[in-house]
């Protein structure tokens, strides 16, 4: 029985509806996966921190009581070295594993009571050790006879004993989590690219099955009309419109049914672009709108699909920005070098003169010193690694003085080139100097938009060329960007080639 139009049009979308569905499943299964991995992980870390800081204090303890009783036994000074080592690490770890077993109360319960059995040890072994050396060794000898100091030994061995088969427990635990996390995604990836398989060629059975009754229509139409020119014309142009629609419909159900199983957001767009399609073809046939299921239809295409559509948008928006950041420096890793002579003195005025118009609005003035002749690389890796730091000078100058930019190039040794960027904006802390060039990640307070590529971006540019860039800064001060290249960049690609 060939297919209507009307159920194509049902037909295609259920399948929508069907890959939606199982495109908002993976999405949302992914997400829920990563903030309980991200859990799990820092519980992981946590555990392994309670156990190394319970090992590191007991050890500490031996090496303090092995020291002890190497003096009380040969009386010469050299066996403390164990005992002296110990006690200066003691208070150290001693808060380290207090601060590790904040996190429990269980945790916190049992370092309660170790302290004080700790410090009451320390305290017997720096007694005898006093005595010993004060002449009075029996004396120190009979403390220790009286085994009070092995109770408190023994005591914290069995409270450190039962921190470590707790935080055991707890990593066994963690980790099981873990891979049980790792299956179900796994588990979810399966089933939802099944879905969106059957999906595909449930779609592409329909498309064929329609286009094959058009063309059978077609046949029958042309052998009805042979001799018939005007009702020819007129059928030809039914049919050209006709397989209009079909190369439309089957564009919108090729496209839409199989990107999901290449990209994620691919796949909403092109659904955006096949619901608008669909909507203008209901919208052109009202004469059918009498149908209850035309009209259920209507309903899907204009509230229910809208807003599922929606919310795979606005869940999926980050992740798109992240994908096109890596693209784009993919992209850039991938593009081949064009050698040529770069004045950089007139590479950094057009960097300056870009920049006049927002420099002269905050009364801020940026200053250029050139000290070389042209060198030869690739202009435009030049020009976007330039023009980003300039820009990220101005992005985050300081709101409490007017901007002064420095950027000055000199020889390097080694037939290099070096170019440094001052500013006196933020500064960027200490511990962040070298995460800044990492892959979306960013240093002080977020308020300025950004994904954090840029300085990333810039790193892949500057090593393509054959160099390296480092930062110097100061937090509230400044930052000092400093680029060492290859004079001739040719150098660097052939040793590659090599």
């Amino acid at each position: 029985m060939p297919i209507s139009r009307l159920s194509f049009v049902q037909a295609t979308l259920l399948m929508l509806l069907a890959g939606l569905i199982a495109l908002v499943a993976i999405v949302g299964t992914t997400i829920w996966l990563v903030n309980r991995t991200q859990t799990y992980v820092e519980e992981l870390n946590q555990a392994r921190e309670l156990r190394s800081a319970a090992i590191d204090l007991f050890v500490t303890l031996q090496n303090a009581e092995t020291g002890q009783r190497g003096y009380l036994l040969t009386g010469v000074e050299s066996y403390l070295a164990p005992y002296d080592r110990a006690k200066g690490l003691f208070p150290q770890r001693l808060s380290r594993l207090e601060a590790a077993a904040k996190i429990n109360a269980p945790d916190q319960t049992e370092v309660d009571r170790l302290a004080p059995i700790l410090n009451d040890k320390m305290a017997e072994l720096q007694q005898t050790i006093d005595l010993a050396r004060a002449g009075h060794g029996e004396e120190a000898l009979t403390i220790v006879r009286t085994d009070s100091g092995k109770q408190l030994m023994d005591d914290a061995r069995a409270i450190l004993s039962r921190l470590l088969t707790t935080a055991e427990a707890r990593l066994a635990d963690r980790i099981t989590a873990q891979r049980d996390s790792a299956d179900t995604l796994w588990w979810a990836a399966i089933i939802g690219g099944l879905v969106i398989l059957a999906v595909t060629f449930g779609g592409a059975w329909t498309i064929v099955r329609y286009t094959r009754d058009l063309a059978d229509t077609q046949k029958e139409v042309e052998a009805l009309n042979v001799g018939l020119e005007e009702r020819v014309r007129e059928r030809t142009a039914d049919l050209a419109r006709a397989n209009d629609e079909v190369q439309r419909f089957a564009y919108i159900v090729t496209h839409d049914l199989r990107a999901p199983l290449v990209n994620i957001m691919g796949f909403t767009s092109e659904l955006e672009t096949s619901l608008d399609s669909i909507r203008t073809f209901i919208a052109s046939a009202p004469g059918e709108a009498v149908d209850p299921a035309f009209a259920e239809a209507r309903v899907a295409v204009q509230e229910d699909v809208p807003e599922a559509l929606g919310f795979i948008r606005s869940s999926t928006r980050k992740m798109d920005g992240l994908i096109n950041a890596i693209l784009k420096l993919s992209r850039e890793g991938r593009r081949a070098l064009k050698p040529e002579p770069v004045d950089l003195a007139a590479l950094l005025k057009t960097a300056e003169e870009s920049l006049t118009h927002q420099l002269n609005e905050n009364g801020g003035s940026i200053s250029a010193a050139v000290g070389l002749p042209p060198i030869v690389s690739d202009r435009l890796s030049l020009e976007q690694v330039i023009g980003n730091l300039l820009d990220n000078a101005v992005k985050y100058r300081s709101p409490e003085r007017a901007l002064q930019i420095k950027v000055a190039a000199r020889p390097a040794p080694g037939n290099r080139v070096a170019i440094t960027v001052e500013d006196n904006g933020r500064g960027i802390a200490e511990q962040d100097h070298e995460r800044v060039f990492e892959l979306f990640r960013r240093s002080g307070v977020q308020d300025i938009p950004g994904e954090g590529i840029g300085l990333a971006h810039v790193r892949t540019l500057v090593r393509n060329l054959g160099g390296d860039i480092t930062l110097s800064s100061r937090f509230g001060q400044g930052t000092t960007f400093s680029i060492e290249l290859p004079r001739d960049v040719r150098v660097f690609l052939g040793s590659k080639a090599a």
